[in-house]
């Protein structure tokens, strides 16, 4: 299977200000080595986790000490109460076909 790097930060943020914020976090040049990023929010809006995928550790690590970064940052700094962050590298986990999660118990 395919090797993953991830990147995931969850944010929490002043109330109302989640169409700001995402106005703030677009970045800007498109950092090089990232292949797909997702934003998942809470439904009140306080809280956001972006995940993105990347080539490699070094091609993470080189955007987050790019320049073009550090003013993302910047400009999400406003509307940010607290923000936590990990890297990580894995796998896609194949789920059994046709099986939904739940498991099947003997028929007679």
């Amino acid at each position: 299977m395919e090797e993953r790097f991830v990147w995931v930060t969850t944010r929490r943020l002043r109330p109302g200000t989640l169409e700001q914020f995402e106005g703030a976090w677009q970045p800007d040049p498109y950092p090089e080595g990232l292949r797909r990023a997702f934003a998942y929010w809470s439904e009140d809006g306080r809280e956001i986790t972006g995940v993105s995928f990347w080539d490699s550790k070094e091609a993470c690590d080189s955007w987050r000490a790019s320049e073009s970064e550090a003013q993302r940052r910047v400009r999400m700094a406003p509307y940010v109460v607290e923000e936590q962050e990990g890297f990580y590298q894995g796998r896609e986990l194949a789920a059994p076909s046709g099986s939904h999660g739940r498991s099947r118990g003997r028929q007679s």
